[in-house]
């Protein structure tokens, strides 16, 4: 069975204003055919399907449109888990009637741990795949509170209930693979979470998961039993722990400049064989994305040969040369004057030090987290390192909380 695995489209996404629907059409037509050509028979979405829980129309039209446009690739079944940025209401809202179209969508974790399990069935009606679909889990779903426990006790607490959901997932999938009259149909496993050891770049948008200082999951939580688990939530295609069948296949567009250069896949894993044949297709790049980096001579000679190439660029400035200029904007105007580069972003680091020397910070919010928001305030109030320690775990929690609200569901 071959199966296709993608995650984090983060439909809707903005960067520095710019709405980048032509981008997500793009890319779902170019998926459509690949799924095609490639004979997919499943496809895996591993969490993060739109960049709010609050996706707009035109982001939700490019959704269903998607998944209707599946209808002619041959592509048997498809499996949907919420991320961390969904909605589960707005994604589980029509389950039951995109089920009928072997769309299967898990937004949250249910009641039942069995209703995680789905039973991909072939045309004479025999389980050719069992796919344990667990989504982004929140603190609530696997971890009951205590009164009085500390923050490394919910963290414990934390990593023992996300264990004991896989176990339990997995065990519920090997009775039913036991059952089997024919061949054992193979287990595959989904996830959205940050396992230990995966990497993310500045800018790309994930955010941190879990309170205090869990942020990291031990991939060896994850039961042998998974012939293959396809995760989301990091943005780059990566391995967990070195081991070749546990993947992220990462996001397929580039979330910010930091990943400008960065190859985006899609992954194709064959279970014809007894071990898992994986396979990594490259995404397209239908939007250039360019970082330049220099000072007042060499950005402008930066801007004229991108100008040469005729394409449509979307450029950041960061310009890093020892004098002081006020003059930057017009500078970078002059440079793109004519062509079809837009600047979104520029970052004056030179004049940015000497505002900081001056103890006058002029950072904009849009180039701070909630975190250094916060951390700033702790400093400006002079809290002693030791509590200032405890109400950052706090305000971590808290945001965190925020963020696992599902505006949808009110």
């Amino acid at each position: 069975m071959k199966i296709l695995h993608t995650s984090d489209w983060h439909i809707g996404r903005t960067l520095y204003g710019r709405k980048r629907y032509h981008e997500f059409s793009a890319f779902f037509k170019w998926l459509t055919n690949q799924i095609a050509d490639q004979q997919i028979e499943a496809l895996i979405v591993a969490g993060d399907i739109f960049d709010t829980g609050t996706p707009s129309n035109r982001a939700q039209q490019l959704y269903y449109h998607f998944l209707h446009s599946l209808a002619s690739t041959g592509c048997r079944h498809i499996v949907i888990v919420g991320g961390n940025h969904d909605s589960p209401s707005l994604l589980d809202a029509p389950k039951e009637l995109l089920k009928t179209f072997q769309v299967h969508v898990v937004g949250s974790a249910p009641e039942k741990i069995e209703d995680e399990v789905l039973l991909l069935k072939d045309s004479n009606g025999d389980t050719e795949l069992i796919v344990c679909a667990v989504p982004y889990l929140r603190d609530r779903d696997v971890r009951s509170a205590a009164a009085g426990e500390d923050h490394q006790a919910k963290n414990n607490n934390l990593i023992e209930g996300i264990a004991g959901h896989y176990q339990a997932v997995c065990e519920h999938a090997i009775s039913i693979q036991a059952d089997c009259s024919h061949a054992p149909p193979p287990i595959v496993a989904t996830g959205h979470l940050f396992a230990a050891g995966g990497t993310k770049v500045e800018g790309d948008g994930v955010r941190d998961l879990y309170v205090g200082s869990l942020v990291h999951v031990d991939g060896t939580i994850f039961p042998e039993a998974i012939d293959y688990l396809a995760l989301g939530h990091l943005h780059s295609s990566q391995r967990v722990g070195g081991n070749t069948r546990f993947r992220y296949s990462g996001a397929p567009l580039a979330m910010g400049f930091h990943e400008a250069e960065k190859d985006k896949v899609v992954l194709v894993i064959d279970l014809a064989a007894s071990e898992p044949h994986i396979t990594e297709i490259a995404v397209p790049r239908w939007q250039k994305l360019k970082s330049i980096t220099g000072n007042a001579q060499s950005i402008p000679e930066q801007l004229d040969q991108l100008a040469t190439l005729g394409e449509s660029v979307w450029v950041e400035i960061l310009y890093d040369g020892d004098e002081v200029i006020a003059s930057l904007q017009q500078i970078v105007a002059e440079g793109i004057a004519d062509s079809a580069i837009e600047v979104l972003r520029i970052v004056n680091n030179r004049l940015k030090e000497r505002v900081l020397e001056r103890q006058s910070p002029q950072e904009t919010l849009e180039e701070m987290s909630e975190e250094d928001v916060f951390c700033r305030c702790l400093q400006a109030q002079e809290i002693p390192e030791k509590q200032s320690e405890l109400l950052l775990d706090l305000f971590r929690q808290t945001v965190q909380e925020l963020n696992d609200e599902d505006s949808q569901a009110q």
